[in-house]
């Protein structure tokens, strides 16, 4: 697995960069927050995650541009993944994992084709302090303690490379974007899929995807029309390896996962506010249930 990171690494860093002298300004800042406590309401699995980034370049004009490296995305991601039951959890559930990620992603057109390329240190284990909060967090609800903490996934850094492509066409009312992604590291997958949005919120906008959901957050506005938008999608993956499992361990990843999404996204002078739920499919043959999460963004001016 190490070897086609390492290419991909390579490769990135080969690609040409505009001038140092450029200026750059921060475009913006983008956050999703998820959890399942705001989508079917239960404590497991993908159970809850947060994404914060910050976006430099030039002054965002409603389109990406031609070179890689004029626009930077600076993202910091953090996740806690679970058994179904924190306390007696069924023998073949998976284990628990506390996962914290930082890297570097650039956004840029390759001949008419949205291209993102980043790569991202996912850090995992005790040394997170996840299980730690998740921990303080049940005695201060005054929850039962936790008592997976101990066999999660140990402590380790996965070095991980993300790329994706994808196109947006305009259809009347509807943007209409197909897009493609390979990630090899912490987990290693292609992905295909696409979404919709209806209304103003990703027209001539910059926008990032979730890792979790597929849900797209808008870090810099472009069409500055007020209103509410709809958003779909949906995506389905071949999966090739996972670090969030131990081969000794009695549960088989799946090969495949899909995920569908939807949103509802309003924009009302300088605030706004994103609500969406995505239904994720089941990652382990033994999960015996899918699962339906709540993704929530809001940005409040007075």
């Amino acid at each position: 697995m190490r070897a086609p990171l390492v290419a991909f690494v390579a490769l990135a860093l080969s690609l040409p960069l505009p001038a140092e002298s450029q200026e750059r300004v921060t475009l913006g800042w983008g956050r999703l927050l998820t959890n399942d406590a705001i989508g079917d309401g239960r404590d497991r699995w993908r159970t809850g995650s947060y994404a914060l980034s910050r976006v430099r370049g030039p002054n965002w004009r409603g389109t990406l541009p031609a070179m890689p490296g004029e626009i930077l995305e600076f993202r910091m991601r953090l996740e806690t993944i679970s058994p179904a039951d924190l306390v007696t959890p069924a023998a073949t559930d998976r284990r628990y994992v506390g996962a914290l990620s930082f890297g570097m992603h650039t956004h840029f057109d390759m001949a008419g084709i949205e291209t993102s390329l980043g790569a991202d240190a996912v850090i995992v284990g005790p040394q997170t302090r996840i299980s730690g909060l998740h921990a303080d967090l049940h005695d201060l609800l005054g929850l039962p303690a936790p008592t997976v903490f101990g066999g999660q996934i140990g402590d380790d850094v996965f070095p991980t490379a993300t790329a994706e492509i994808g196109r947006s066409l305009s259809f009347g009312p509807a943007q209409v974007r197909p897009f493609a992604e390979a990630q090899v590291g912490a987990e290693t997958l292609v992905r295909v899929g696409g979404d919709i949005s209806f209304g103003h919120f990703a027209q001539g906008a910059l926008m990032l995807r979730d890792v979790t959901t597929g849900q797209r957050f808008r870090v810099a506005r472009g069409n500055t029309g007020e209103g509410i938008s709809l958003t779909l999608g949906g995506d389905i993956a071949q999966v090739f390896d996972s670090e969030y499992f131990i081969e000794a361990d009695p549960n088989t990843l799946s090969d495949t996962r899909s995920r569908l999404r939807a949103g509802v996204h309003w924009q009302g002078g300088e605030s706004e506010a994103f609500y969406g739920l995505t239904w994720l499919g089941r990652e382990y043959d033994e999960q015996p249930a899918d699962q339906i999460v709540g993704s929530v963004n809001l940005r409040v001016k007075f």
